[in-house]
């Protein structure tokens, strides 16, 4: 069962998800509450895993890593064995920045960066490619992000 959120959990969630470098004292400023409410309340939701860890959001483009593909995966089969196997193998690729097992056309998608177009054509050839149980899969490049990845929509959530 999910942990229910007042609003005081949702707006730390909120501004958190903003910047998860704020102080326990910004944070009570922006939610009025005292900076040992906002510590006890951060502590309840790490350890019932609502909040499972911290980032920093780095720019890809700044580290030269300009290529982004979107790839749908379809295996042979998607029996236990194959699939676990693939997903295995997935996790071993670090270029591949999420996975997902879809309903629709394919049976996975995935998100690739790379630093150009040879790079990428390399991970294709060398990896994907042998990865157990892949039958066909279709690529697209990423021209430009419309939207990075969001937060969640916390406030505007009904209760």
């Amino acid at each position: 069962m999910p942990l229910k959120l007042d609003k005081y959990d949702k707006q730390l969630l909120h501004h958190l998800q903003q910047d998860a470098r704020l102080s326990h004292v910004a944070l009570s400023e922006r939610i009025n509450l005292s900076p040992s409410q906002c510590a006890r309340r951060l502590q309840r939701l790490e350890e019932a895993g609502v909040i499972t860890g911290y980032s920093a959001i780095v720019d890809q483009q700044a580290l030269g890593l300009d290529v982004v593909a979107l790839i749908n995966i379809t295996l042979e089969k998607q029996q236990g064995n194959i699939a676990a196997a693939f997903e295995q193998a997935v996790q071993a690729r670090p270029e591949i920045l999420e996975c997902l097992l879809i309903t629709g056309d394919g049976d996975y998608e995935m998100r690739v960066i790379a630093r150009n177009l040879q790079d990428f054509s390399r991970f294709i050839s060398e990896h994907l490619m042998k990865m157990p149980g892949v039958s066909s899969f279709k690529s697209n490049i990423q021209l430009s992000q419309v939207k990075a990845r969001g937060s969640l929509p916390l406030l505007e959530l009904d209760e």
